[in-house]
């Protein structure tokens, strides 16, 4: 039976449907966790609990975790990392401008941006915003789903040599969408997003608001083997860690280990920041759980000295139409597996042993599974995994599915690899 029959890459879709930014990938996230019993903890309370189903949202990033009855305060944990931003466009604090007659909105770029791939698109917007309120402020989440902007790209009659000196864009001068006609001085940004939030716009304070693509995602090819969807970098990771941890629920009792997931913001743009990879978040939280239950500060090192983190971020398929951009004895395909990511250099953090745990976990689940180097004579990049091993100490594992179109504002995946990665994670949680 492929993903698409079982569901696992129809519910992936609906998730990121949902999550058109960090904060509303940990709401839908903690929706599900509290379907499956999951209670939400806070960070300014004392945590006295010994057994239980736990999670904290901290900003765009969460944790969560499940402690049984036989868990000494020593236990190790099986950790698995994800990250929940995306490269996008994201709205300045004074973002009302525009010329020739079109109102504009000024954006700056997110992380790794393929700048062309959002030319042409029906953009919505999504984020959050600091309120005004009697107490001080008050956070909200806001979703709009319908096309408010675009960014029209230029006709060929006007760039003659586009297709053979290539396009180039300025983020500055080029990447501000259209968003209607007429002045700056007519009714802004602001104006706008108060009537979209039934708010007063003098109430509002600040905002994090971010464009994505309106168009759902969909499974697409002659044999329905593919996905094409935004985001699949790196929510189709945070999904998958996701279902393994409500699956691992469901069977509670049968590990010897404490199972948790952490789905981090900004590691697109290098993880240093209070909810990201490179912060304190994990290990003070990780600590907090073992003196909840009791334990002491050596419990919790003894529980690091146990432990696994299987970090999970998207990898590189072999793109068909430029295979010299890949090591050609390290192919990738769609649909055949999760990959196992090697660097010499540690861009990675996979060390033997910890390959040889993640390939086990998949033979055991009778998944397919790949492995992959980046070619000698290109840049190498890197993600959460690293900076894991290097903020705790705690040995890691890097992996993630393949895909093609990286960073685009659409992304494209195999139907049966999220199937696949959920099993093998299932192994390593169970």
């Amino acid at each position: 039976m492929s993903a698409a029959d079982s569901g696992v890459a129809r519910d992936m879709l609906a998730y990121i449907d949902a999550s058109p930014s960090p904060y509303h990938a940990c709401e839908v996230a903690a929706g599900t966790l509290e379907g499956h019993g999951f209670k939400r903890l806070s960070e300014v309370d004392a945590w006295n609990n010994a057994a239980g189903r736990f999670y904290v949202v901290r900003g765009g990033s969460l944790m969560a975790w499940m402690v049984g009855e036989h868990h000494a305060p020593a236990t190790g944990f099986r950790i698995l990392g994800a990250h929940t931003d995306s490269p996008n466009l994201r709205i300045k604090p004074r973002p009302d401008t525009g010329r020739a007659g079109y109102r504009q909105l000024g954006v700056e770029v997110y992380g790794g941006v393929l700048l062309n791939s959002w030319l042409d698109r029906d953009l919505g917007l999504s984020g959050r915003v600091q309120l005004e309120s009697a107490g001080g402020t008050e956070e909200r989440l806001f979703l709009i789903s319908r096309a408010v902007m675009k960014l029209p790209q230029l006709a060929i009659h006007l760039d003659r040599e586009i297709n053979t000196k290539g396009l180039l864009l300025n983020k500055q001068t080029h990447m501000q969408p259209v968003w209607g006609l007429g002045t700056t001085g007519e009714r802004g940004f602001r104006d706008w997003l108060g009537e979209e939030l039934d708010v007063a716009p003098d109430s509002i304070l600040s905002w994090e608001a971010m464009c994505h693509d309106v168009n759902p995602s969909s499974i697409f090819g002659a044999d329905q083997e593919l996905v094409s969807a935004p985001r699949l970098d790196n929510l189709c990771s945070s999904f998958c860690a996701l279902r393994a941890l409500v699956e691992a629920a469901e069977s509670e009792g049968s590990s010897n280990l404490i199972p948790v997931i952490t789905l981090f913001d900004h590691e697109e743009v290098g993880s240093g920041s209070a909810t990201g990879a490179a912060s304190p978040m994990l290990a003070d939280l990780l600590e907090r759980t073992v003196l909840a239950r009791g334990g002491t500060r050596d419990d919790y090192h003894r529980s690091i000295a146990d432990s696994l983190c299987v970090s999970l971020d998207m990898a590189h398929a072999t793109h068909p139409n430029y295979p010299e951009r890949h090591d050609p004895d390290h192919s990738l395909f769609l649909n055949g597996g999760p990959v196992i990511k090697i660097n010499a250099n540690l861009r990675y953090a996979t060390e033997s042993s910890t390959e040889a745990a993640f390939e086990l976990a998949c033979k055991e689940s009778e998944v397919p599974y790949q492995k992959w180097v980046m070619r000698t004579d290109m840049a190498c990049g890197s993600t959460i995994g690293p900076i894991t091993a290097g903020r705790l100490g705690v040995r890691c594992v890097d992996v993630g599915n393949p895909q093609l179109g990286m960073h685009s504002a659409r992304e494209t995946c195999g139907v049966d690899d999220p199937d696949h990665l959920v099993k093998a994670l299932d192994r390593i949680l169970i």
